[in-house]
């Protein structure tokens, strides 16, 4: 029996990114002719795909990447450590913002049949648990202020388009701290799992954290993420999505799990001086499990399964773009 997306000409955004490269090779699988528009080096693209290296903060390169295309995946986006949010805000909010408005309007003026929208975990004020249907009664914490609100915004674009143009099929899904290969691992700008692997593996010793270990996290793997993205995109759901684990883990849980994959076991010093973010947030993902969604990869598989992949694709690690090092999209 034919998929929904056999035959489909589908462009994903940052699909040489860490959730994008699960989808692409998920789409392809499925039959799909993929086309990727990225900044990253053209060696982290899935050979099978069509390549096209655009800054998509210019709307007429957004139209070329959406033109003759049926369905659009926009995951393109800035992704760095909360220090990194804090120093260069501008950084992810004026891109991200753009990014969003020009992406979303190249899809709808291409005619693309389904257009989904990526938001992020960090539209949520501090709570104990993440529930879909309470973003618009606060606002994003402190902590994820600026990508938090340029986010949104791309939630409010899709939100209006859906009540100005009947027709348009769009889906959001707002995923939890997601981690895989091709992440970011640059220990100066990554979130916290790649971030600790790369120093773990490169012999760091003492290892040094921030914070004391206890804040707790909603981790899943960029698979479950990019399974869940082609699920919410075919049922077109018309509210958010999360996607999650649905389980807090500690920091402190997360180090245990590196260090314990490690031949050589290094000291780990907790720096108490370091802010540690918000004590909690975990995903609430009852709704996805009513569509017919759950996560499949446990936190230790997938954690070891990154350490591997670190490991043996050290030269794809340094092509990625890093906009905090480059400091202009060309």
């Amino acid at each position: 029996m034919m998929n929904f997306y056999q035959g489909k000409k589908i462009l994903v955004t940052g699909g040489t990114g860490m959730i994008g490269r699960q989808l692409v090779q998920l789409l392809i699988e499925q039959g799909a002719s993929v086309r990727i528009a990225s900044l990253d080096d053209p060696s982290r693209a899935h050979p099978q795909a069509e390549f096209m290296k655009v800054n998509l903060m210019d709307i007429n390169n957004c139209l070329l990447a959406c033109k003759g295309m049926d369905i659009v995946f926009h995951l393109a986006g800035i992704k760095g450590s909360p220090k990194m949010t804090a120093e260069k805000p501008a950084s992810f909010f004026v891109p991200t913002i753009l990014f969003n408005t020009n992406m979303l309007e190249a899809a709808r003026q291409s005619g693309a049949e389904r257009i989904l929208y990526t938001s992020t975990i960090g539209v949520y004020a501090p709570a104990e648990v993440f529930h879909e249907d309470d973003v618009w009664k606060t606002f994003p914490s402190e902590n994820d202020k600026f990508a938090g609100w340029a986010k949104r915004m791309g939630e409010l674009q899709v939100e209006a388009y859906r009540k100005e143009y009947g027709s348009m099929n769009l889906a959001v899904v707002r995923p939890a701290n997601t981690y895989g290969p091709y992440d970011n691992f640059d220990p100066a700008n990554a979130m916290v799992i790649p971030s600790l692997i790369a120093r773990a593996m490169s012999g760091e010793d003492p290892l040094v954290v921030w914070g004391d270990g206890t804040p707790v996290r909603d981790f899943i793997h960029a698979k479950d993420v990019a399974r869940g993205m082609l699920f919410a995109l075919e049922k077109c759901h018309p509210s958010p999505i999360n996607f999650g684990s649905g389980q807090g883990y500690t920091v402190k849980q997360i180090v245990d799990i590196i260090v314990n994959n490690l031949e050589q076991k290094p000291k780990i010093v907790w720096d108490t001086s370091k802010p540690s973010g918000d004590r909690k947030r975990v995903m609430d993902i009852s709704k996805a499990k009513a569509l017919g969604w759950e996560p499949t990869v446990s936190l230790e598989e997938g954690i070891k399964e990154v350490m591997q992949w670190y490991k043996e694709n050290k030269e794809i690690v340094g092509k990625r773009y890093n906009v905090f090092t480059e400091k202009k999209f060309v």
